[in-house]
């Protein structure tokens, strides 16, 4: 025990201090928040709109990357021979509204996660109980939706903790592009909570369908059965990526803009 003792407290904290204080380093492969600078454009070549498995990047009358589609894979970055595309190590994506998960040319502002109403807030913005549903997930999300249990996180400092039950929870958190074999046990959990209620769809499958977009055995995400407040993009979403998110939400961060991250990953 004494051994015990002593090797815990060489170990120090090793809890992150963020949001109070910066963010933990991220690797250098890290790919966040997508910039596009048309200007490097070669004559308007489609090569990236070509390049993207799920569609997310489109080409009309602006370039556009829809981050809720985004598997954040870097084909189409890869696929420009310009350099018109490039990834930032900008890790805050969450949002409240599905448009606002769309990036246009040139864009260097992208509209983060606003809190809760004063009432949910008010319910919910010191204990939020959340039931995680996996969806037909392939457990990227899963996995970093449980770091955040980890010592490293520590989520329930925030008072946000994972129930078992949906009858002991104040929303679902929702992974997984909605499988056909899952959309009545999703819309019983749903059905289950206790309103208010609320749901966050993490990642590119829970908020469109992700790789598997448009299949006929999935339902393109949770928004096709339940209504969304809060979006996490990723492939998986970075654990700071989800917290930032999930803070966002209950009002611990406040700013609901910045500009992006200038620096490629």
């Amino acid at each position: 025990m004494l051994r015990l003792i002593s090797a815990r407290r060489q170990q120090g904290h090793r809890t992150t201090t963020y949001p109070d204080g910066p963010a933990p380093p991220l690797p250098d492969r890290f790919r966040g928040r997508p910039t596009i600078d048309v200007a490097k454009c070669a004559d308007g070549c489609r090569e990236c709109v070509q390049a993207c498995p799920t569609g997310a990047v489109t080409l009309t009358d602006k370039m556009r990357i829809d981050l809720g589609k985004c598997l954040f894979c870097s084909d189409c970055a890869d696929a420009c021979r310009d350099h018109a595309i490039t990834y930032t190590n900008e890790y805050a994506l969450a949002a409240r509204r599905r448009e606002d998960l769309v990036i246009e040319q040139d864009e260097q502002v992208h509209d983060l996660a606003a809190a809760l109403d004063a009432k949910l807030l008010g319910l919910f913005g010191r204990s939020l109980k959340l039931r995680q549903v996996s969806a037909g997930g392939c457990n990227a999300c899963e996995a970093d939706v449980n770091v955040l249990g980890t010592v490293g996180w520590d989520l329930g400092r925030f008072g946000i903790q994972f129930v078992a039950s949906p009858r002991h929870a104040d929303g679902l958190l929702i992974t997984g592009p909605v499988t056909r074999n899952m959309e009545l046990a999703l819309k019983k959990t749903y059905e289950a909570t206790a309103a208010p209620k609320i749901v966050i769809a993490v990642g590119a499958c829970a908020i469109s369908g992700g790789p598997y977009i448009d299949h006929e055995q999935t339902c393109n995400g949770a928004e096709a059965l339940l209504p969304v407040d809060l979006y996490i993009p990723g492939c998986p979403p970075h654990p700071l990526t989800i917290l930032d998110g999930l803070l966002r939400l209950l009002g611990r961060i406040e700013d609901g803009s910045r500009p992006a991250a200038r620096s490629g990953a």
